[in-house]
């Protein structure tokens, strides 16, 4: 008897001692871990797409609760489910749609790196929320995967956020741009798509098709049940901001060195947005002319409704000359520089800091615009934009223009402040724009500011310094917002900065973020 159980007792350590060297031999590396069997994934299809409930892998793809990898790494995965991530760094594979009844939950101080090669994106459908609140400390960031100093506009899609409140498409009719299947719109001015405060997003905007990229953060139909506040676009190989349709209101944004438009808005966009900054990079613009404002009630000019009717109040557009004493608006200077990313995109050439158009009903108050080849562009090609303009319905009220090389245009790529007669299509050269002769009306209280001095680039301290010292020559108001209680109206400044001490960037924003160490 015992020495049966000697026998079984050797052969048992022997076994053991096998099974532990053949381990040892297969992965020299690091130890296995191996999966939590205690969590179930549920799969499905969705569209033609696999969907799960869960929404970590690992490097492979495989089924990883502590996975650092969004996303299974197929091209489409639909996430169906809940989910808070752990604070840490992930890979962002392909493009994760968020879907209907869906919450991503990203906590503060987490990067989440977008893969190049599958044109990373989160893309949140109408009904499906993301929450990425950030602290001023703990800012989220969305960003290149790419190495420090080798970080390019369109190294990854962007961040898409759709809802269901209206847009002047329809219910579910409108097709969101860089987003190859979802659709907005929805009746609820209301609707929640969720949170993006304190985050940064940069260099995003790969085009997925030929002048085709995905902005920044691209908001469709988002509903003012939504909170947008403190977020950066920086270097979006597309505009910084876009809006189609929709009613979230927003605070605090910054658009840096984007390559299209900073601040763009169609389709019947109506929320308010109160402190935002762009700065533009001197040797970035796109084939199409880039702007500050760009502005449609649709792309074609129609009066379908809702009509795009923004409220902007305290905002400042820092164009290509501020920081550059030596700009030249040309396509020879304005090869990309060293933020070229080759991957197809077209340069250009500055166009405004205001590019009103297609029946627009825009209305700005309180802002700063320095530094841009024309101030205002009011452009009636498509839709009578001017007419809404003289009826009242686009304001633009206690705005500064400076360093401006002609206060207004009438018609686009037209750099010459001449009227233009868009019935019979002709250019009287003896009579100054529409455009400039509307915004110089004594009842709207604007001015142009003729001398300008390029200023050295020091980072935030240089921002502010070039605002203040251009909105000081107006005082703020929002007599003509007595009934609209979002606003803080406190602001009686004229720019995105009260004075030197009013940084709202502190803590959260980057203006280095080619460089930064993730």
């Amino acid at each position: 008897m015992k020495t049966s159980k000697m026998i079984v007792g050797c052969l048992g350590i022997l076994a053991l001692s096998a099974t532990l060297t053949a381990c040892s031999d297969d992965d020299n590396d690091s130890p296995v871990t191996p999966p939590d069997s205690s969590v179930s994934y549920v799969w499905g299809t969705d569209g033609g797409f696999k969907s799960c409930d869960h929404v970590l892998f690992d490097a492979e793809g495989k089924e990883a609760p502590e996975g650092k990898v969004i996303g299974n790494g197929d091209q489409n995965f639909v996430f169906k489910g809940q989910q808070t991530l752990a604070k840490g760094t992930y890979l962002l594979r392909g493009w994760v749609y968020v879907a209907s009844g869906s919450t991503l939950t990203i906590p503060a101080g987490t990067i989440v790196k977008g893969d190049k090669e599958t044109k990373a994106a989160i893309i949140v459908e109408p009904g499906g929320k993301l929450i990425a609140k950030g602290t001023a400390t703990e800012p989220i960031v969305f960003t290149s995967e790419q190495a420090p100093g080798s970080r390019r506009p369109g190294d990854w899609g962007g961040v898409i956020v759709c809802g269901k409140a209206p847009n002047n498409n329809g219910v579910l009719a409108q097709q969101i741009e860089g987003g190859p299947r979802t659709k907005h719109g929805g009746t609820d001015a209301n609707d929640n798509s969720g949170v993006l405060q304190y985050v940064r997003i940069e260099f995003a905007g790969y085009p997925f098709k030929k002048d085709q990229e995905i902005n920044g953060l691209t908001l469709g139909s988002v509903g003012a049940g939504t909170t947008v506040d403190h977020v950066q676009v920086s270097y979006s190989n597309d505009d910084s901001f876009e809006w189609f349709g929709g009613t979230v209101n927003c605070k605090y944004l910054i658009a840096y060195r984007g390559w299209d438009d900073d601040f763009d808005t169609d389709n019947g966009y109506s929320g308010n947005v109160q402190f935002g900054l762009s700065v533009r990079d001197s040797r970035i613009a796109d084939a199409s002319q880039s702007n500050g404002f760009e502005s449609d009630n649709n792309a074609e000019g129609s009066t379908a409704e809702p009509f795009t009717s923004a409220t902007f109040s305290n905002m400042t557009f820092l164009g290509p000359k501020v920081f550059d004493a030596n700009f030249q608006n040309t396509t020879d200077y304005l090869d990309g520089g060293k933020m070229n990313p080759g991957n197809g995109s077209s340069t250009g050439r500055f166009q405004a800091g205001m590019h009103l158009r297609r029946n627009t009903r825009l209305n700005c108050y309180n802002s700063v615009v320095a530094g841009w080849p024309i101030g205002l562009i009011l452009d009636s090609e498509k839709g009578n934009t001017q007419k809404a303009a003289t009826d009242g319905l686009l304001q633009l009220h206690r705005i500064v223009f400076a360093g401006t090389d002609i206060t207004g245009s009438d018609f686009n790529k037209v750099y010459k402040d001449e009227l233009y007669n868009y019935q019979s299509k002709t250019t009287d050269p003896s009579k100054k724009s529409f455009s400039s002769t509307f915004f110089l009306l004594p009842a709207n209280g604007n001015k142009v500011v003729d001398q300008w001095v390029a200023r050295s680039w020091q980072g935030i301290q240089s921002i502010i310094a070039a605002s203040t010292s251009v909105g000081g020559a107006l005082q703020g108001s929002f007599a003509e917002l007595q009934s609209n209680n979002w606003f803080d109206k406190s602001a009686t400044f004229v720019g995105a900065f009260r004075d030197a001490s009013d940084d709202w960037t502190a803590g959260w924003a980057n203006f280095d973020p080619e460089n930064t160490i993730y």
